[in-house]
């Protein structure tokens, strides 16, 4: 673990989290909770991991809640626990509540007319099974490729993505593996600040997640709680700390819970 902000205390968030009324902890799912693998439908997640979320649900009063890029309903299985968290997937454009109710954000026609055009672009058959399709998002993922050959999907895919990106309004960003296409307006920081503009009592929280995407949320959250960036090798971020999964993220959700529920509210 190395600390980053030197404002930032570890220990003191964690001699503070039983005196708050509200504790949330936001986690990214892949480079976070799960390894990167060629397969995104086989990212399960690490070891230990599903067991340490599963007690957080049923033994403390945190609210967890899962934001990721992914599917909502891609991320579920992949999850594979009983009780399903609270999800905001598609980076923020939807929202699934534990008690089952769903909502999702309206997608420009311009917009969803551009993510078409953008997945017939993809001739390339070995490509084709290699896109992933969503509410409002389009990506298209190359790890597992060679070196080269990733350069040269990056390089043809980049151009041809911009150009659709211009005309539609789109988002064209690119993340640890691939490539992505997205309807604006909404980010993982919007789900963030929606989150904690809601809740009314004492309340901090956590974000943990790895990649460029992640940013917003440390943003919206800078402030109110502790950022963490998740991932093996240190990056430019603005996370006011950085440990290396899976050992330092199940010893932080093995704190997190010990300390909750310890110190859990009787409602």
């Amino acid at each position: 673990m190395k600390i980053l902000n030197p404002a930032v205390s570890f220990d003191k968030f964690f001699d503070d989290l039983p005196e708050y009324d509200r504790k949330i902890l936001f986690l990214d799912y892949d480079g976070t909770l799960a390894p990167f693998v060629k397969d995104p439908a086989k990212a399960v997640p690490y070891n230990g991991v599903r067991e340490l979320l599963k007690q957080l649900l049923e033994e403390t009063d945190t609210r967890l809640i899962i934001v990721t890029g992914r599917y909502t309903k891609d991320i579920i299985p992949l999850l594979g626990m009983e009780k399903i968290p609270e999800i905001w997937g598609s980076h923020g454009l939807e929202h699934l509540k534990p008690d089952g109710t769903y909502r999702v954000a309206d997608i420009k026609p311009a917009a969803s007319e551009g993510l078409q055009k953008a997945r017939n672009l993809v001739t390339e058959e070995e490509l084709k099974s290699r896109l992933e399709e969503k509410p409002g998002c389009l990506a298209l993922h190359w790890r597992g490729f060679e070196q080269e050959q990733v350069a040269q999907i990056r390089s043809k895919y980049l151009e041809l993505w911009k150009n659709i990106a211009c005309t539609h309004q789109l988002l064209l960003k690119e993340f640890d593996g691939g490539l992505e296409l997205r309807s604006p307006g909404k980010n993982k920081g919007d789900a963030v600040r929606e989150v904690m503009a809601g809740i009314t009592e004492k309340k901090t929280a956590a974000y943990l997640g790895d990649d460029a995407t992640d940013e917003d949320a440390f943003s919206a959250l800078k402030g109110s709680g502790l950022t963490i960036l998740v991932r093996k090798e240190l990056r430019k971020t603005g996370a006011d700390l950085w440990i290396e999964p899976p050992g330092e993220l199940l010893d932080f959700l093995h704190r997190w819970l010990e300390v909750c529920r310890s110190g859990k509210r009787v409602i």
